[in-house]
């Protein structure tokens, strides 16, 4: 009978990028949206939850953030879902950006 032989060297295995540390993954990116003069709060809470798929009171919670602190920063995203997001808050005429996360 014939021995099987071992291989000597192992192959190199990668980490993937779950496994990678905080630090070596891509940065999030923020969503933020910004309180304008123009848009019904009652209009804002519902492109939120069109766009986002929020129930009433999470997407009143950052309404009323917009409405009384100026701004409020919904979700943190990858740069593509993150660009994606704000698009879709533009099109519905809100003010929208996004920005790197620290």
């Amino acid at each position: 009978m014939v021995d099987t032989a071992t291989p000597q060297i192992l192959p190199d295995i990668e980490q993937d990028e779950k496994s990678k540390p905080e630090s070596e993954l891509e940065p999030g990116y923020l969503v933020v949206c910004w309180n304008d003069p123009v848009n019904f709060m009652e209009y804002v809470t519902h492109v939120f939850q069109t766009v986002f798929g929020w129930n009433k009171q999470k997407a009143e919670h950052h309404m009323m953030q917009v409405h009384n602190q100026g701004k409020s920063v919904l979700v943190r995203e990858s740069m593509e879902k993150a660009e994606h997001y704000v698009h879709q808050l533009q099109k519905y005429s809100l003010h929208a950006t996004m920005e790197r996360d620290k």
